[in-house]
């Protein structure tokens, strides 16, 4: 059977000669004499750890958006398919088509303010404004972002996750029976009801612990707190 694994030698001539080990220079040798992996893992193989500041600014999550996207795509190629095919058979002397003929005809007999062209103008005018926030703006409102400790690393916290954890904390303030908090992006809104204790006193540690909550969620903009303390309604 094979002993225990000793560190591995070289034979020259009548005598033996260990191998050089290679340490971290200031480091103690290991008392048997082997590698201390975790010093030359650090040593060899640095993570650089950025400060918060030296992350760079969370932003946030950009949605994807597909159904907006597939929405708009078919619209366009409904429209402009039939269209450029009818503007291509004009051009090759052939009739248009029914339909435009019946579209040219309705333009004709109705004036720019008649009230069906108004009420199309305007429909188009609020697709238009749906569509250019929905470019502008980065949507995911859910998803909250946390603070940047690294620069190649971005993480994002949802909203519904950040309110059942304040949610527990709050359960195990004394005094609180039942909680509802309402996770926003720029406030926290909880709501408490209290079976014992004074509705101030349960205030001011709602106050302390849900502030502490807060904190350790590590978002990115810390967002404010208004807490609200009730008895339970008496049973008739």
């Amino acid at each position: 059977m094979n002993g225990p694994s000793e560190p591995e030698e070289s034979s020259a001539g009548n005598g033996t000669r260990r191998l050089p080990v290679v340490m971290e220079k200031g480091a103690a040798p290991d008392p048997d004499g082997g590698l201390d992996q975790s010093r030359s893992s650090a040593a060899y193989d640095p993570v650089p750890v950025l400060a918060e500041d030296e992350g760079g600014r969370a932003h946030r999550f950009w949605s994807v958006r597909r159904a907006p996207a597939v929405l708009v795509a078919l619209v366009v190629l409904a429209v402009s398919g039939p269209l450029l095919y009818d503007i291509a058979a004009v051009r090759a002397d052939r009739p248009a088509m029914a339909w435009r003929r019946r579209l040219a005809d309705w333009a004709a007999r109705h004036a720019v303010d008649d009230a069906v062209v108004l009420t199309g103008a305007g429909v188009a005018v609020a697709l238009g404004i749906w569509l250019i926030v929905l470019a502008v703006t980065p949507g995911l409102r859910d998803v909250l972002p946390m603070r940047r400790a690294s620069a190649a690393v971005r993480a994002g916290l949802d909203r519904s996750a950040a309110a059942l954890v304040l949610r527990d904390r709050a359960m195990e303030v004394p005094g609180v029976q039942s909680v509802r908090v309402r996770m926003g992006r720029a406030k926290v809104a909880v709501r408490a009801v209290s079976h014992f204790r004074e509705l101030d006193d349960v205030r001011a540690d709602l106050d302390a612990a849900l502030g502490a909550g807060i904190k350790e969620l590590g978002l990115a903009g810390q967002p404010g707190l208004s807490v609200h303390v009730g008895r339970a309604a008496r049973k008739r």
